[in-house]
């Protein structure tokens, strides 16, 4: 029985085991509590119109050091949070995360200590005021009106220079309070290779493999992040918040060095292939709410961020008897974002209505040092509006909007680029079930520009013979998605079963074709991505407050149709999660294998990961030791489905790691419940990357 065949069968066996246990288990008594949105069984989960709210249990918060920790913890289903790592997946893709309705990064979320989190928000289906996010998982937090809190972080690996430190305090005094935070991860000098294969395949049928075995190799990848930030509050009157940071990557670079061994018989040929992308990006945002009588809210958001780095890509090919191709590729980008964004909401007793409108600018700039000097401007302006209306009706809640967006984008220096309207529907119905269950049926559309570094006409010269290009040609595109989702809650068995369509009929996606000698990538608009997703989510509580075990399946169908190609891929994937705890400790263990994705010619995995951990809490301190991928190996990659250059790439990391964590978290003063900010606008600013293999 191979590796994969033994990991899909432990996948497998999740579904047994949920119907095992429904079977078996005596039923708890259930703790009735009415809410004005619905009646609930215990009040670990509320189903509500256009959400789930989460109400951390005592154990959940004496069990967590943060709030990555506590979201652990509350084992939303189908949501993948690795606190090791620093990431919330839903389905094997990041979703957005919000701090009282502000957006924030999984690191921010280390800040935040448990015992503030009063309800967590999980919004599977966002609607059209979130403008196109896939998920949404909102901390609502307090604000203490006394004294502060210190949270500091530490998490070094035994074996490598590889780890995480935070540090925060926030100082209140009344309505106001003052936070300074900075975090830092670092990754330098990580062992790695490259496992490379890759045929090319010229128009007259003549084809030439190459194979790379590796040499040597080393990943870094250090970055830091500081803030500033002011909040005022006025429960249920105003809120304020500015906030002012910066944040930079160290060393986001990656140096490969093997041998080619070519199928004509010529001579190996050394290979090496670096990459390196550093780059500062200070940002100020600025959030002001307001409510008005009968119930009604303004709320308005600003950001702006300016990122200054370069890319750099040096690739080289020789043998004994000389250099065959030594190429040098360095981009510098000053690229800036502004965006803002007003909503207005009005609510009734069975009903809401949100309107709002938000306009966001993207200003870059790109020189290419090795042409040279040359630059590249490009603009995009994107203005959206929109209306949506809720109404509950029983035990059915309706929901439906409209919204309407302009995208605009246009290279400077060819005068090439598009302006356009387009539609945004959205429309979901839920119905709550008995024993405390509910469908639901979600529609959404949403548009997406071309990105900088597709539209850029630049030639890039990636090896020998390979090059790529953007193409200013390009048009926005569109993508469609149907949602059914099955939620149930028993005492001791809890998830999620759902299926989902998806699809993007004109995607942007990479295309391959020979010009001469060359063979030049560059970009179109397809003939279409549909995919048919499948899930299950179980979650399994074996013995009350410490024993608990879930995860997820996932089976994933895909088409995607471009220039003279059709390909298909279909994938099973999931994570297996197990936690126990008794009296302070707690033990967790992890494996997770990552999705295989369809775009364009290319089948993508991320991480496949484990991970296993030991910690224990004594008052405001909680010692961690733990190892980081004990089991497997590390692989990250892709595989190219192109009739002129088919390859299979896989990264390989030294990255089983021991790992200790001490994590101390002190708060003083009186705590009090505040508002939790409603909207929040994002402006991040492109990135040029410089081609590589």
């Amino acid at each position: 029985m191979n590796k994969n065949h033994r990991k899909m069968k432990a996948l497998s066996f999740l579904p047994f085991l949920l119907v095992a246990s429904l079977q078996a288990w005596a039923q708890d008594e259930p703790q009735s509590t009415e809410l004005a949105e619905v009646t609930v069984e215990a009040s670990r989960v509320i189903h509500k119109s256009d959400m789930e709210v989460y109400i951390p249990s005592a154990s959940a918060v004496t069990n967590a050091a943060n709030s990555l920790q506590l979201l652990s913890n509350l084992r939303i289903p189908a949501v993948q949070v690795n606190d090791v790592l620093s990431s919330v997946k839903f389905g094997g893709q990041d979703i957005q995360l919000r701090i009282n309705g502000r957006t924030a990064s999984a690191s921010q979320l280390n800040a935040v200590s448990p015992e503030s989190v009063k309800r967590v928000e999980w919004i599977e289906n966002p609607g059209l005021r979130y403008n196109g996010a896939p998920a949404v998982l909102n901390l609502i937090v307090t604000n203490p009106t006394l004294g502060g809190s210190v949270m500091a972080s530490a998490m070094p690996a035994l074996n490598s220079a590889w780890g995480y430190y935070m540090a925060d305090v926030k100082l209140n005094s009344g309505r106001s309070q003052w936070e300074a935070l900075a975090n830092f991860k670092l990754t330098e000098n990580i062992g790695s290779h490259r496992d490379y294969s890759e045929t090319f395949t010229r128009p007259d049928g003549s084809s030439l493999t190459r194979t790379e075995s590796p040499l040597s190799g080393h990943f870094d990848n250090s970055f830091g992040h500081a803030r500033l930030s002011y909040n005022y509050v006025k429960p249920d009157t105003t809120m304020l918040y500015v906030s002012l940071g910066a944040s930079r990557n160290f060393s986001d670079s990656f140096y490969y060095r093997g041998l080619l061994s070519l199928s004509d018989g010529s001579p190996d040929i050394t290979v090496c292939d670096s990459h390196g992308n550093p780059g500062t990006t200070p940002s100020l945002s600025a959030y002001f709410e307001h409510h008005l009588p009968h119930s009604q809210i303004i709320v308005a958001d600003f950001n702006a961020s300016l990122f200054s780095g370069h890319s750099s890509n040096d690739h080289s090919e020789s043998t004994p008897s000389g250099i065959l191709s030594d190429i040098h590729t360095s981009i510098s980008d000053r690229n800036a974002a502004y965006a803002l964004e007003a909503n207005y909401i009005k609510h009734w007793r069975m009903a809401r209505l949100t309107a709002g409108a938000s306009y966001t600018a993207n200003r870059n700039r790109s020189v290419y040092n090795n042409l040279p000097g040359e630059a590249f401007h490009q603009r995009q302006d994107r203005a959206y509006l929109f209306a949506e209306y809720n109404h509950r009706i029983g035990n059915v809640s309706l929901t439906g909007g409209l919204g309407a967006q302009f995208i605009s984008f246009m290279a400077a220096e060819s005068g090439q680029g598009e302006s356009s309207w387009h539609l945004r529907p959205q429309v979901s119905a839920s119905w709550n079930l008995p024993r405390n269950s509910q469908l639901r049926l979600d529609f959404t559309s949403w548009q997406t520009a071309p990105s900088l570094v597709e539209t850029n006409p630049v030639e890039q010269q990636i090896d020998g013979f390979q090059w790529q290009m953007g193409n200013p040609l390009l048009h926005t595109s569109r993508s469609y998605k149907l949602t059914a989702q099955y939620s149930f809650s028993l005492p001791r068995v809890s998830g999620v079963l759902a299926v989902c369509g998806y699809s993007s009929p004109d995607a942007v996606t990479p295309f391959m074709q020979w010009d001469a000698d060359r063979l030049v990538t560059s970009f179109e608009n397809s003939r279409g991505l549909r995919n048919l997703c499948l899930w299950l989510a179980p979650e399994i509580v074996i013995v009350p407050r410490h024993l608990a075990i879930g995860g997820v399946i996932r089976y994933r169908a895909e088409q995607m149709k471009g220039q003279n190609y059709t390909h298909y891929n279909h994938d099973l994937s999931g994570e297996i999660d197990l936690m126990a705890s008794y009296k302070g400790w707690m033990f967790m263990a992890t494996y997770i294998r990552a999705e295989r994705t369809l775009w364009g010619e290319k089948i993508i995995w991320g991480e496949s990961t484990s991970i296993i951990s030991l910690a224990y809490s004594l008052r405001n301190w909680r010692f961690t030791a733990g190892v980081l991928n004990p089991f497997g190996k590390y692989d990250q990659g892709s595989k190219s489905l192109n009739r002129w250059n088919t390859n299979e790439s896989h990264l390989r990391l030294d990255m089983c790691m021991p790992f200790l964590r001490v994590n101390y978290n002190l708060n003083w003063g009186r705590q009090k419940r505040s508002s939790g900010k409603l909207i929040s606008v994002d402006a991040t600013p492109a990135q040029s990357s410089a081609a590589s293999r």
